[in-house]
C-alpha cells in the first residue's frame, strides 16, 4: 500500500486520545495495511493510528511472529513485571528503561470487528501495553527511569 510519515515527539497529536472504531470502511482496512507497511519498513515492532496522524484506536504489532492488528484494544489484566530499553518510532535514535507488565491481556476486536481476547508475554506484552498508551496520548518518554539514551540503528528493534 503506501509509507506513511511518522508523526515524532513533539507532534500535538501523538498527546490527544483517541476515538473509538465503530465500523470497519474500506478507508480504515487501507489505514490498517498502511501502518502495517510503515511499521515494517522502519524496522518497528508496533505501530499506532495516532503515529501516522490519524486519531483512531487501531494498533498494528509484529514482534517476529506475524502481524496482530487490535481495533479498540482494552488491557483487562496484567502481572508480573519487566525493566529493559524501550524505543519508539516517534523517538528516532533514543531508548530508555521502563518497567512494564510482563503478562498482558487484551480484549481488542480483529479486523472484522470480531471480538478476541490476545494474551502476551515478554517483548508482546511491552509492545502491547507501549500501543494502547499511544491511544491514550500518553508516550514512553513519560515512564522512563532514569535519562535516554542514544541507540545505533542495528540496537533498534522495540517499538
Amino acid at each position: 500500500m503506501a509509507i506513511r510519515e511518522i508523526r515524532e515527539l513533539g507532534d500535538d497529536i501523538l498527546t490527544k486520545p483517541c476515538k473509538e472504531v465503530t465500523k470497519m470502511t474500506l478507508r480504515t482496512k487501507i489505514l490498517i495495511e498502511d501502518m502495517l507497511d510503515t511499521m515494517y519498513e522502519s524496522m518497528g515492532v508496533g505501530l499506532a493510528a495516532p503515529q501516522v496522524g490519524i486519531l483512531k484506536r487501531i494498533v498494528v504489532i509484529d514482534v517476529g511472529e506475524g502481524p496482530i492488528i487490535m481495533v479498540n484494544p482494552e488491557i483487562m489484566e496484567t502481572s508480573g513485571e519487566q525493566t529493559g530499553d524501550e524505543g519508539c518510532l516517534s523517538v528516532p535514535g533514543k531508548a530508555g528503561q521502563v518497567t512494564r507488565p510482563d503478562h498482558v491481556k487484551v480484549k481488542t476486536l480483529n479486523e472484522e470487528m470480531e471480538v478476541v481476547i490476545l494474551e502476551g508475554d515478554g517483548l508482546l506484552a511491552r509492545a502491547m501495553c507501549h500501543e494502547v498508551d499511544h491511544l491514550d496520548g500518553k508516550l514512553y518518554v513519560d515512564l522512563v527511569e532514569g535519562e535516554l539514551h542514544d541507540v545505533t540503528y542495528e540496537e533498534e528493534e522495540e517499538e
